[in-house]
């Protein structure tokens, strides 16, 4: 579980102290700091409570929905799974392929499916 990775990311995002976010949500900072060093694992009401600090999502929480900006910076949530985070990785460490990527996904798409049936 990416909870504790997150957590501590969301939380030096926002500029909350671990005593702070412990007074928000009704936990010592010890517990605070139990959690994102992943020592501990908060109780369900426990991660509604951070979702509702933070403004966020469960499920961004946990790492499972990124928000994306769209057109216009209208913000939108996608999920997206680790795997396919990882290739994004992956092609990023390739900038001509990267770019050549996302300049025509449709294509690279295509490219794929072919190389995966020969």
């Amino acid at each position: 579980m990416l909870i504790g990775k997150r957590l501590k990311e969301i939380r030096l995002s926002k500029g909350i102290s671990q005593q702070a976010l412990a007074d928000k949500i009704g936990v010592s900072k010890v517990s605070v700091c139990g959690y994102e060093n992943s020592k501990r694992i908060p109780s369900l009401p426990i991660v509604i409570k951070l979702a509702e600090v933070f403004d966020i999502s469960i499920d961004e929480l946990l790492g499972r929905d990124i928000k994306i900006i769209a057109e216009k910076d209208k913000p939108y949530y996608a999920t997206i799974a680790l795997e396919e985070l990882n290739f994004l990785k992956e092609l990023r460490k390739n900038p001509p392929l990267h770019n050549k990527t996302l300049k025509d996904p449709k294509r690279s798409v295509k490219i794929l499916k072919y190389n995966q049936t020969n």
